[in-house]
């Protein structure tokens, strides 16, 4: 578990740290030679029950609010240091606003120097801060009053800090690993080593990373925790890593590491907004902002907002970043101005990779998409709609553990294929479109059996797990029936006029009349009209003609008789020239080629070189005969 300090410059946040664990904070030369902290600052901390945590020192002066933003993202408690000589100062409102819009589960405050005040004095401030933290909307906290010159109090504040976080749940070791990187440096023998606070899963030695959004690849060959090796790091813990084969450079402040090969890095997402009132109306889509995210920052513009439901101005808003940023799901930012630097406001991520579309949704579900996956991951499938959502991505994007993607299918009544999930929604839209298009054909049609699946397909242009999945409901339900690759109305018959009927026998009587040397189709288009090709395919479905070719059809009987003529002329194991199949058949090279292409394909003979031999395989049913132009 992770304690990180906040409050104003000089209100005794370093000297706190060291008299709780005996460490200064302060490393760099400026910061000793200033006598402020400039940069983050990490120790560990003792506590009964607990065993060790770590503690993070940040800056207070609010030039260096950017390095405090890194040190409170991630924490499980904020420590919220006030001097009792000084009282609430500036940057002790803009430090809870941060610990606030963070998300940060606790917050104590520390009264420190307290030896320089008196009680009266002591009474007062703290009546100050429980104004500020009732101003502020923030639940009243624990406040310890302590002197780190003196060591009044300590011991006070250490049970407190044990008891608040014993009340803090610990994070799960099955989500994915994830590692902000808030210092990069070298070592000598070791080479470049990067500290960050996990922020979940784990990470083992030895095991295969990736850096983002440089997406480099590289090996964890060394972790440490609290300057001791370990095997490995645990959400929740403070963590050293050594990366093999990567320089300082590769990994800047601001980077992530992770294991899992499914992260990516982007620079549009979706979020939820809380802007303060004074300047939420002042913000437009051209207006520069600075977006702080675990450890990175990046500037950024929000370019698209929901109409706020009340006073508060939550939004639902899309944002741009000058640079790609790597979040998931449930993330908190915060958004400053760039000048006057200033703390305006922060947010939720709902979805780290959003699109571009128009952006709608439920005023009254906008709450819900800060606090619930479930209410991220029903967003993020309607706006996927048709195309689905991956299901390796939805721990990513909607902020859940692997584990628990299940459940949110089941609570959202999501169906999965085999690679995407679909909302509900999206699988009733593609069930209309097949009732339509089903309906449109039976009328174009309708000596159809059904619809061919290309031309459905063709038709629903959806992503093709979703039409499986919207058929096989259809079918379920007894509304649809499938008969190879034809999809009808469940009960469907083809319903021929009388005139097809007449038309149908006259080209039944014609081909039978033709016996071996049929008219074509296109001879039968131009006696009897363009209905032909549609009644020739219903005569073959009712089994009264057979197509040898494409532009021809073979009354059945005449068909088998040719068929057995040829097997009683032919002997196996010899080969035929066309010539000599000619004379045995007695119809011209136009009927015959085709005639013997037909047998080749259905396995009556088989092609030997510029002949044919009667192939010794039992006899061909015409039911299955079919021509492939």
């Amino acid at each position: 578990m992770i304690i990180g300090t906040a409050g104003h410059i000089d209100h005794g946040k370093t000297a706190l740290v060291k008299a709780l664990t005996g460490i200064d904070a302060d490393r760099l030369p400026e910061e000793k030679r200033r006598g402020i902290t400039i940069d983050l600052g990490f120790a560990p901390l003792q506590l009964d029950g607990l065993g060790t945590v770590g503690m993070i020192d940040v800056p207070g002066h609010e030039d260096f609010v950017r390095s405090m933003l890194v040190g409170a993202s991630g924490i499980d408690l904020g420590l919220l240091v006030v001097a009792a000589d000084a009282g609430v100062m500036p940057q002790t409102r803009e430090h809870l606003l941060i610990l606030r819009l963070l998300g940060i589960p606790m917050v104590v405050v520390a009264l420190t120097k307290s030896d320089l005040v008196n009680s009266e004095w002591m009474e007062l401030v703290r009546s100050d801060v429980l104004e500020l933290f009732d101003e502020a909307g923030v639940t009243p906290p624990t406040i310890v009053t302590c002197s780190s010159k003196t060591g009044d109090g300590l011991p006070d504040l250490r049970r407190v800090l044990a008891e608040a976080l014993a009340t803090v749940g610990s994070r799960t070791a099955d989500d994915v690993f994830r590692l902000p990187v808030d210092r990069a440096f070298t070592v000598k023998g070791t080479g470049t080593v990067v500290t960050g606070t996990v922020w979940s899963g784990s990470l083992l030695a030895d095991e295969t990373v990736r850096v983002l959004p440089s997406a480099r690849v590289s090996r964890a060959r060394r972790i440490e925790q609290h300057g001791k090796p370990s095997n490995r790091a645990d959400a929740g813990s403070r963590a050293a890593v050594a990366l093999a084969g990567i320089d300082v450079e590769e990994v800047p402040r601001g980077s992530v590491v992770v294991t899992d090969q499914h992260w990516s890095a982007t620079a549009l997402f979706e979020a939820v907004v809380s802007l303060e009132s004074d300047v939420a109306t002042r913000i437009s889509p051209r207006t520069r902002l600075r977006l702080h995210a675990g450890a990175s920052e990046a500037g950024c513009r929000v370019a698209s907002v929901t109409s706020p439901r009340d006073s508060r101005q939550l939004v639902l808003a899309r944002i741009v970043t000058d640079s790609p940023v790597t979040l998931r799901g449930g993330d908190r930012f915060v958004l400053r101005l760039p000048a006057p630097l200033r703390t305006i406001g922060g947010g939720v991520v709902v979805d780290p990779y959003a699109r571009r579309r128009a952006l709608h949704h439920d005023p009254h579900e906008i709450e819900s998409l800060a606090r619930s996956a479930t209410a991220r991951f029903s967003f993020v499938l309607a706006s996927e709609g048709l195309r689905g959502v991956a299901i390796r991505d939805v721990p990513i994007r909607v902020g859940c553990t692997p584990a628990e993607v299940n459940n949110l299918i089941d609570e959202t009544g999501a169906y999965a294929g085999a690679h995407n999930l679909f909302a509900p929604m999206a699988v009733e839209q593609v069930m209309a479109s097949v009732r339509r298009i089903v309906a449109e054909y039976e009328i174009r049609a309708p000596l159809a059996p059904g619809v061919p699946g290309r031309t459905l397909r063709e038709g629903l242009r959806a992503n093709d797990e979703l039409v499986e999945i919207s058929i096989r409901e259809m079918e379920n339900s007894g509304e649809i029936e499938t008969r190879g690759p034809l999809v009808s109305r469940t009960g469907w018959a083809p319903s021929p006029s009388d005139r097809d009927v007449e038309v149908s026998n006259h080209l039944a009587h014609d081909i039978c009349a033709g016996d071996q040397q049929p008219p074509s189709v296109s001879e039968l288009v131009s006696r009897y009209g363009s209905s032909v090709p549609g009644l020739l395919r219903f005569l073959e479905r009712q089994g009264r003609i057979v197509q040898v070719e494409t532009d021809r059809y073979y009354d059945r009987s005449a068909l088998e008789a040719m068929i057995a003529r040829l097997r009683e002329a032919l002997v196996p194991g010899n080969v035929y020239v066309p010539a000599q199949l000619r004379d045995i058949l007695g119809f011209s090279r136009k009927f015959l080629i085709p005639f013997l292409e037909f047998c080749d394909r259905s396995g009556i003979t088989e092609r030997r070189g510029d002949g044919r031999t009667l192939r010794q395989t039992p006899a061909v049913l015409l039911d299955s005969f079919r021509v492939h132009p």
